[in-house]
Order: structure tokens, then C-alpha cells, then sequence
């Protein structure tokens, strides 16, 4: 099993950049893909961003591209968002979630993920 664990959100004005980090342990070695989700309430979970662990390909929801950067620390075991020109529609918990082995069909729902963090909460203020 893997644990995961997010960090780094927090309130900030809209125009603000953030990065939140998501630190792996326990049995971390078959990670294929890490992603990024986010909950705002009332509200289902949704993709974020995407990284793959074997070429560090990214993709990113159409809502965060161009201002969401994936990248991430092998030797911290650690995945990172880093989320600049932030909006008030950025608001949200946001969790991420590991993938063991190999791709799944559909990455972008949350169902296909077993792996969570307890999340992080990021607050934008407009």
C-alpha cells in the first residue's frame, strides 16, 4: 500500500500562485501516474493534472492549462502543482491520488483510483 500525503495549500488572492506538494510512502516502487484532483463543495471531484511517471508526460484539464505545472522529486517522493495566476473558481480540496502498475482507461475519474490523500484546501479570494 501506498500513503499519500498533500501539503502547501492555504488562502490566497486571486492573481496569487501556490504549490502544493503530495508525498508519497510505504510501497511507492510500481507508481505508474500520479494525479491531481479537486472537490469544491457541492460539487463532484475533478481532474486536474496528470503526471506519468516513465517520461514525465502531463496533461491537464482545460480549466487549469497553461496556468497548472506538474513535475515532481524522485529522490523526495514527492509530486508537486504548481498553480499560478490563481481564481476564485481554483477554490476546492485538493487530493491526489496514485496509480500502481499501469495506465486505466479513464484517468481523468476518480473512480479509477484507490490511493488517496487526505487532501488539501485551497481558498482564492477574489
Amino acid at each position: 500500500q501506498v500513503q499519500l500525503v498533500e501539503s502547501g495549500g492555504g488562502l490566497v488572492q486571486a492573481g496569487s500562485s501556490l504549490r502544493l506538494s503530495c508525498v508519497a510512502s510505504g510501497r511507492t516502487s510500481r507508481t505508474y501516474a500520479v494525479t491531481w484532483f479537486r472537490q469544491a463543495p457541492g460539487k463532484e471531484r475533478e481532474f486536474v493534472e496528470t503526471i506519468r511517471f516513465s517520461n514525465d508526460q502531463t496533461y491537464y484539464d482545460d480549466s487549469v492549462k497553461g496556468r497548472f505545472t506538474a513535475s515532481r522529486d524522485s529522490a523526495k517522493n514527492t509530486v508537486y502543482v504548481q498553480m499560478n495566476n490563481l481564481m476564485a473558481k481554483d477554490t476546492a480540496d485538493y487530493y491526489c491520488a496514485a496509480l500502481k502498475g499501469g495506465p486505466v482507461p479513464n484517468y481523468r475519474q476518480p473512480d479509477s483510483y484507490e490511493c488517496w490523500g487526505q487532501g488539501a484546501k485551497v481558498t482564492v479570494a477574489s
